[in-house]
């Protein structure tokens, strides 16, 4: 919201938290080259699925090897298919891959809308059956994502959530720079329960905006440093932070259940934890470094409070919560009981959507539960844009065109069986992480890179496990540009930073992840079994 509409409406409190909730906060006018591209986008869209799906015949897609597939699915419709009918299938999945690729960039239409007709063309088709695409709405990932949404709602109903925000930032938060370490260390909290990254910004926005009003920064016109730290930092920690749980979000899981598909292993939660967690601490605190140091450093006049009583307006707000209700106690132990049983689960094997199912029928009880369904904030929306990734991933499954396009590739280059490993290490990881700069869904990242790396380490006679998760270990680098996932865009709307403050910042985190990660690869990982011993020969 400008500083003209704000100061055009009397009504407006820039500490109340209420006018930040997420459906006050203005739209924002598109600029001239994202109208451009919403224009473009159908047009480009239907000229990709008709050059691709009936125009063009991509020599790797004419002469398919069965030997080389991958996949079971594909494997099985090669087998009812045929040869030409085979082809055909990956020729249609090709063109709606990328037409769904161009209306989800351009934003030409909701993304939801995107995502129902990528699941409804892949049907008219042929490329799945109707029973297999509509399925994908019972994803277990996306159970996941709906009990997240039921529990995270159930933290914002009783106050915990605000409460535990609101307390670390009035005991810690002294200053500006223990403000933003204060925020850091919430995120980590916040990612180790809750698996949906838009609704710990949900429930972080108010609060952290409420705080740049108090430092000056309100956006628009008025922007300061404050204000770019503030939100840009939350924006990272929110999805690095989502980086070192397997239960950070639903993507995570669904590439640690797609390697399981192809290894027969499970990858626990304790696995995942052993790893990413020290890396995400690193990142988190090279995040704060940077924006505090380096791309937004703090001018004396705006390490000051400029709202005289704004601090005791956060104290007031904490006051007003009261004592500890008998719900907000019974959330906490929902929630502990839950992280227990998710970092528990080597022991006793039950799946972490299993652990969030049985945690959203507990908060759900009448009479003994938290929180009544009316109070449940589900984005729906969201959901079908979930559902629509999960049906292009199964599509992709089904044809196997991941694994055909890796080993056209290899083979156009000439590249022989002994390539060492860690040129392939780098180069996967590399394409994961640097793909998030294009894809708008974890989701789909997901289901198209984790395959290739699966294609990959088969094809090289590697461990899957050696390149798959750290691939893996790259989807939650979500946060250069405003179409990078829900959290940026929805930041993105607090109008306190432009394209280019978010791309320098997060474009340089984004390569220190990169390099972390080999490094990692090399270090840490090879501790862990993850990665052979001696791959890089760096150290």
């Amino acid at each position: 919201m400008s500083e003209e509409n704000k100061s055009a409406n009397p009504a407006f409190d820039p500490l109340d938290m209420h006018n930040y909730r997420i459906e006050k906060l203005p739209k924002r006018e598109k600029s001239g080259f994202e109208r451009w591209l919403a224009i473009a986008g159908p047009v480009l869209a239907i000229l990709a699925f008709v050059l691709f799906g009936f125009v063009l015949k991509l020599p790797f897609l004419q002469h398919i090897d069965p030997t080389q597939l991958v996949s079971d699915e594909a494997l099985k419709a090669w087998e009812k298919l045929g040869p030409e009918g085979f082809i055909r299938s990956n020729e249609m999945m090709l063109a709606i891959f990328l037409a769904g690729i161009i209306l989800w960039i351009t934003e030409a239409i909701p993304n939801y809308l995107t995502s129902l007709i990528i699941i409804v063309s892949l049907v008219l088709t042929g490329v799945l059956s109707e029973k297999v695409a509509y399925a994908q709405l019972g994803h277990p990932v996306m159970w996941l994502n709906i009990m997240s949404f039921i529990l995270a709602s159930m933290l914002v109903a009783t106050g915990v959530a605000k409460r535990f925000a609101l307390w670390f930032i009035l005991r810690f938060g002294k200053n500006a720079g223990t403000i933003f370490m204060s925020f850091l260390v919430i995120n980590i909290v916040l990612s180790a329960f809750i698996s949906a990254t838009t609704a710990k910004a949900a429930i972080l926005l108010p609060i952290f905006m409420v705080i740049a009003s108090i430092y000056g920064a309100r956006g628009g016109n008025n922007r300061n440093n404050f204000g770019r730290s503030i939100v840009l930092q939350n924006l990272l920690y929110i999805n690095i932070g989502a980086s070192g749980f397997l239960t950070g979000s639903g993507a995570n899981l669904l590439a640690a259940a797609l390697i399981a598909g192809a290894t027969g292993a499970t990858v626990f939660f304790s696995d995942w934890l052993f790893a990413m967690f020290p890396m995400m601490v690193i990142m988190l605190l090279i995040g704060y470094i940077l924006a505090m140091k380096v791309f937004f450093p703090l001018a004396p006049e705006e390490r000051l409070p400029v709202i005289e009583g704004g601090m005791e307006r956060l104290r007031q707000e904490y006051r007003n919560l009261g004592k500890m209700s008998r719900d907000e106690v019974k959330a906490v132990i929902i929630f502990l009981l839950i992280l227990g049983f998710w970092s528990t689960d080597r022991l006793h094997g039950i799946s972490p959507t299993a652990v969030a199912f049985v945690g959203g029928v507990v908060a759900l009880l009448p009479r003994y539960g938290i929180v009544k369904w009316n109070d449940v904030d589900i984005p729906w929306h969201l959901m079908l844009f979930s559902a629509g990734a999960y049906t292009l991933g199964s599509g992709l499954s089904a044809t196997d065109l991941p694994s055909i396009s890796v080993n056209a590739f290899f083979d156009h280059l000439g590249i022989s069986s002994q390539t060492p490993f860690w040129v392939l290490y780098l180069f996967l990881t590399a394409v994961m992480i640097f793909s998030a700069l294009i894809f708008q869904s974890k989701t789909m990242r997901a289901m198209i890179f984790i395959p290739i790396a699966i294609g990959v380490a088969q094809r090289f006679g590697y461990s899957i496990v050696s390149l798959a998760l750290p691939v893996a270990f790259m989807i939650e680098h979500v946060y250069v540009l405003p179409f990078n996932s829900k959290p940026a865009a929805l930041l993105y709307e607090t109008d306190h930073y432009s394209l280019s403050d978010t791309f320098r910042y997060g474009f340089t985190v984004m390569v220190i992840a990169w390099l972390m990660n080999i490094v990692g690869g090399e270090t840490w990982f090879r501790v862990l079994g993850i990665t052979p011993d001696g791959v890089f020969g760096i150290f």
